[in-house]
């Protein structure tokens, strides 16, 4: 029998907020009474948007949590989520998100507003965030937003492009799993090794396929309490998922791509270049100087879309210097030819084909203990499976 811990928020603000929730999916005071006396066998006969609210107080099925680097629309998210719900045995919820932060790190939006807008997954209650992957699992396990008190498990991912090495600083995927064990939630980070001359949009199904047997004995352990604490598992899918050799634990290994950075001339494309600094996230430093409209004063303030938001506030302050001369420049990542390796480090078996898993945790070197525990476990888990 699965059991998720208490809610421990008040029964007042509980209520305040499933009526929220509910109203901001198109129901009324009317239907959610309703829904609050239906029992979980009755939920199947109500409408899709319905049904992800009703199961957002369903206590028989353990909850998920899933976001990712990439953004809600991203291939890798979408097909985790609906086999997630298609197997019937979770309450699938998302927050991710709006736009690519794959590149973020471990970076939070400070003094900004943060915007949350209801999104379109069938079967799951899902959220899209003006913010970062941290930021969206922060947001999540707080109880601001869900009226659950935690999920048993958060699934970051699945990721465009590896995250092996030091790219695991860069990655906002891998930080939306850390950001989640910090929380105390266990958690799993999921990047499929995407190579752009090889890779195809149905390479993301078959990732699928390949993780979901160890997200399926991660939640069974979790249950029972036998799942490795302490750290996180970060998940490295090979190019072609479906011809993988197996499972293979590794340790994080120092390969790294080439940062390079390119001067934009202004001059030749003003708007161009103002536009594509004014967006990017690289390496999680937001420019906030280009996007915030706040007074001198620091007024707080609201911003208002055409879709319903949930708002987080938060104040921010300009200031204006026409005089100053900007430049602009974008940062690429070149490919390093791979020296020899051992074989047990995370791209090494990536690139002989393993699916490479990575125990992380909260220290700087990740202690012997939990390497055997991890170990021990990803052993079972997997004999179990087979």
């Amino acid at each position: 029998m699965t059991t998720t811990k208490k809610n421990m928020l008040p029964p007042g603000l509980v209520n305040n907020l499933q009526e929220v929730l509910l109203s901001r999916k198109g129901g009324n005071s009317n239907t959610n009474n309703d829904e609050q006396q239906q029992k979980p066998d009755a939920i199947t006969d109500s409408t899709e948007t319905s049904t992800s609210a009703s199961d957002e107080n369903d206590n028989s099925k353990p909850v998920v949590l899933v976001t990712n680097g990439e953004g809600i629309d991203s291939l890798g998210l979408v097909y985790l989520v609906q086999a997630l719900v298609r197997s019937g045995l979770y309450n699938v919820h998302v927050c991710a998100p709006q736009s690519d932060k794959s590149v973020s790190g471990h970076s939070v939006t400070v003094r900004e507003t943060i915007t949350v807008t209801p999104a379109e997954i069938d079967g799951a209650t899902a959220y899209e965030v003006s913010g970062t992957p941290v930021d969206c699992v922060s947001l999540a396990l707080s109880g601001a937003l869900f009226s659950w008190s935690k999920p048993l498990l958060v699934i970051s991912g699945i990721n465009r492009g590896s995250s092996c090495g030091h790219h695991m600083f860069y990655s906002g995927v891998v930080a939306g799993a850390r950001e989640a064990l910090m929380s105390g939630v266990p958690s799993l980070s999921i990047s499929l090794n995407w190579k752009r001359e090889e890779s195809q949009e149905s390479d993301f199904k078959d990732a699928v396929a390949v993780c979901l047997p160890l997200i399926t004995a991660a939640i069974r352990d979790i249950e029972k309490g036998v799942f490795p604490k302490s750290c996180f598992l970060s998940i490295e899918i090979p190019t072609s998922p479906s011809a993988n050799k197996g499972f293979k634990l590794t340790k994080q290994s120092m390969w790294r791509s080439a940062p390079n950075w390119l001067a934009v001339s202004a001059n030749r494309h003003p708007s161009s270049a103002a536009h594509f600094m004014s967006n990017q996230q690289s390496l999680g430093l937001q420019l906030a100087q280009l996007s915030r409209d706040a007074s001198a004063a620091g007024a707080a303030r609201r911003i208002s879309a055409q879709r319903q938001n949930v708002e987080v506030e938060s104040v921010g302050a300009i200031k204006s210097d026409t005089n100053k001369v900007k430049k602009y420049f974008r940062l690429e990542f070149i490919n390093k030819e791979q020296e020899e390796a051992e074989e047990y480090l995370d791209f090494k078996a990536l690139d002989n084909g393993f699916v490479a898993v990575t125990p992380f945790s909260l220290c700087p070197q990740i202690e012997v203990d939990i390497q055997t525990a991890a170990s021990d476990w990803i052993s079972s888990a997997l004999q179990v499976e087979q």
